[in-house]
C-alpha cells in the first residue's frame, strides 16, 4: 500500500475525525452534543495551558541569558551620571540587602523640536527642575516594592540653602558647580543635592538614582501599546497641558500619556476643577500611570514578546540616566518576584491634605520631621522571617530631660545662638554653647554617649535632617548638637511629634478604580 507524505493511505483520506488538517465533522442531522463540546474546550484549554506554560517555562529557563543580553543592550545606551554623593546621605540602618532608588522625572524640554513641544503641550523649556520625584524601597527579598511621591511644591529644607520648594533642589545644586564645569559635571551636582535633599527628609540613604526625561516618557508608553486608565470624570485642559479625556476607561499613549500625567488645570462638566487637590491629585495620576506600565510590562504579552521586550529596554535605556553603581540585571532580578498586588503607591505623609488658601487652591505641606522619619521607618522595615530584624522605634524622653551642648560647625557666625533660643523654646536644656573645632560640617549631628540613645534620638527628631552617632566626646547624660551648613534657615527646633498615619491607605499596581 502507498502512503502519502502524511504517511495516510494515498487516495485514501483519513476520516475527518482522525485527520488533524480537517475540521470538526458536522453531528448527523444537525445534532449538537453538549457534553463532547464541552470535553472538547477542556481538552483543548489545557493543551492551550501547557503549551503558555511550555513557553513560559522556556523563557523563564533563558532568563539568565536574555537577562544578560538584555542588560548589554541598556548599557550600551543608557546614561550613567555621578548622582550619589560622599556626604550627606544618612543610613538608617535595617537590612543592608534592601534598596532604596529614587526615581525622577525631569521636565528640561532641552531636546525637543519645536514641533514636539507643540505636540507634547510642552510650552518653554522650564530649566533644570524637576517634575516628579519618587523614593522607590525594594526589602532584601524581593516581595514588594513601595513606591512613595514627593510633591513638587512641597516647602523643604534644602542642605545650604534654607527653605524652598522641594523641586528647586536640582537647579540650585547644578548652580552650585562653576559654570565653566562641563554640563554632565553641573546636573551632576543637581542630583547630588536632591538626593541630599531626600535622604535629609526621610533618614534613609538613597542607594541608586534614576532619572527619565519627557521624551522618554513618550517614547516608553508607545512602546507598551499604551496604558489603560480609568477616570471618574470627564476633564477638559486644553488651554494647558492638553488633558482632554472622557470618563471612564480607556487607553492612552504618547502625548496623550504626557498629557495625563502633567496636568494640573483644567475643568469637569459641571465646572468645578478637575484636579480639585491640585500636586495631589496629580501625583495619583502618575503612580496610576506606572502601575498600568508595570501591568502591561507584566502581562503575559510582553513576557511571551522578546521583540517587545527589547523595545522597552532600548526604549527606557535612551531615556534613562542612571547612577554610576546601579547594575540593571540586579534591580530586574530583584522585581522579578514582586506580584502586581505587592506593588505600592503611596504619598509621604502631609500635614493636611485638606488646606487651601485664600482662593481655595491648594497647599501642600509636609508633616513634622519626626512623623516623616516614622513613616520611612516602617516604610524600610524588613518584612518578617526574612533572617533580617525591623528597626525598632527609637525611644524617646521628655526634652525636659535631654542637657545639650551646641556647636557651630558651619561657619555661619550667629547660628548656635539662634539654634539655642529655639531648642529652649521647645522644653531642651542648653547648657553651653561655642564653636567646633572645624568650621567644614556639612551635615548637622547630634552626638551621644554609648546608652543615650534616648536623650539622641528626642533631640534629633527636632532638629530637621539631623543625624546621631556615638561619640567619646559627650559626657554621660549630655549631648552634643554640631550645627553644619545644612541648618542654615531650618526654620527651627520642632517639638517632638507623635508618628501619623499616612494620608491615605496604599494603592496597588493592579487597583483599577477611578481616579480624578
Amino acid at each position: 500500500m502507498t502512503r502519502d507524505e502524511d504517511g495516510a493511505p494515498a487516495g485514501r483520506p483519513l476520516p475527518p475525525r482522525l485527520d488533524p488538517r480537517a475540521g470538526r465533522p458536522a453531528h448527523p442531522h444537525g445534532a449538537s452534543s453538549a457534553p463532547q463540546r464541552a470535553a472538547s474546550r477542556t481538552r483543548r484549554g489545557a493543551v492551550v495551558a501547557h503549551a503558555v506554560a511550555a513557553v513560559l517555562s522556556v523563557v523563564l529557563l533563558g532568563t539568565s541569558g536574555w537577562g544578560w543580553y538584555l542588560t548589554r543592550v541598556a548599557e550600551a545606551t543608557v546614561t550613567r551620571t555621578d548622582a550619589i554623593p560622599d556626604s550627606g546621605n544618612a543610613d538608617a540602618g535595617g537590612a543592608a540587602e534592601a534598596m532604596d532608588l529614587l526615581l525622577v522625572g525631569n521636565d528640561s524640554r532641552a531636546d525637543l523640536t519645536p514641533e514636539q513641544l507643540e505636540e507634547f503641550s510642552a510650552g518653554t523649556d522650564s530649566g533644570t527642575n524637576t517634575d516628579t520625584m519618587i523614593l522607590v524601597h525594594v526589602p532584601a527579598d524581593g516581595s514588594r516594592a513601595s513606591f512613595v511621591s514627593f510633591p513638587r511644591d512641597s516647602y523643604v529644607e534644602i542642605p545650604g540653602h534654607g527653605t524652598d520648594k522641594l523641586n528647586a533642589a536640582y537647579a540650585l545644586g547644578y548652580g552650585e558647580v562653576d559654570d565653566s564645569a562641563p554640563e554632565d559635571e553641573r546636573r551632576a551636582g543637581g542630583r547630588q543635592l536632591l538626593v541630599q535633599t531626600i535622604s535629609r527628609l526621610t533618614g534613609l540613604m538613597i542607594d541608586h538614582y534614576a532619572e527619565v526625561d519627557l521624551l522618554g516618557f513618550f517614547e516608553l508608553s508607545s512602546v507598551v501599546g499604551g496604558v489603560e486608565v480609568n477616570l471618574c470624570s470627564a476633564v477638559d485642559d486644553s488651554a494647558y497641558s492638553g488633558a482632554v479625556f472622557d470618563a471612564g476607561v480607556q487607553v492612552i499613549e504618547g502625548a496623550e500619556a504626557l498629557a495625563f500625567v502633567r496636568q494640573r488645570h483644567g475643568v469637569r462638566p459641571d465646572g468645578s476643577p478637575a484636579l480639585p487637590r491640585g500636586d495631589l491629585d496629580r501625583i495619583v495620576r502618575q503612580q496610576v500611570f506606572i502601575g498600568g506600565v508595570l501591568r502591561k510590562i507584566l502581562s503575559q504579552d510582553t513576557l511571551l514578546d522578546l521583540g517587545t521586550q527589547r523595545r522597552l529596554v532600548e526604549a527606557a535605556s535612551r531615556s534613562l540616566t542612571i547612577d554610576e553603581d546601579l547594575d540593571l540585571l540586579d534591580l530586574a532580578q530583584r522585581m522579578q518576584a514582586v506580584r502586581l498586588d505587592g506593588i505600592q503607591f503611596q504619598t509621604v505623609p502631609i500635614a493636611d491634605p485638606d488646606d487651601v488658601d485664600d482662593d481655595g487652591r491648594s497647599i501642600v505641606r509636609l508633616a513634622d520631621a519626626a512623623t516623616l522619619r516614622a513613616f520611612f521607618a516602617e516604610l524600610s522595615a524588613e518584612p518578617e522571617g526574612t533572617g533580617s530584624p525591623a528597626p525598632e522605634a527609637q525611644a524617646t524622653v521628655a526634652p525636659s530631660e535631654v542637657s545639650v551642648e551646641v556647636y557651630n560647625g558651619s561657619g555661619i557666625a550667629g547660628l548656635a545662638a539662634d539654634a539655642t533660643a529655639e531648642l529652649e523654646a521647645v522644653g531642651f536644656v542648653v547648657t553651653s554653647t561655642g564653636n567646633a573645632a572645624t568650621s567644614d560640617h556639612t551635615h548637622t549631628v547630634v552626638r551621644h554617649a554609648a546608652g543615650d540613645e534616648a536623650l539622641a534620638a528626642t533631640l534629633a527628631a527636632a532638629v530637621p535632617g539631623a543625624v546621631t552617632e556615638v561619640s567619646d566626646d559627650p559626657d554621660p547624660g549630655t549631648v552634643q548638637l554640631v550645627l553644619g551648613s545644612d541648618a542654615a534657615g531650618s526654620g527651627g527646633a520642632e517639638t517632638p511629634a507623635e508618628p501619623a498615619a499616612p494620608t491615605e491607605e496604599p494603592r496597588t499596581a493592579e487597583d483599577t478604580s477611578c481616579i480624578n
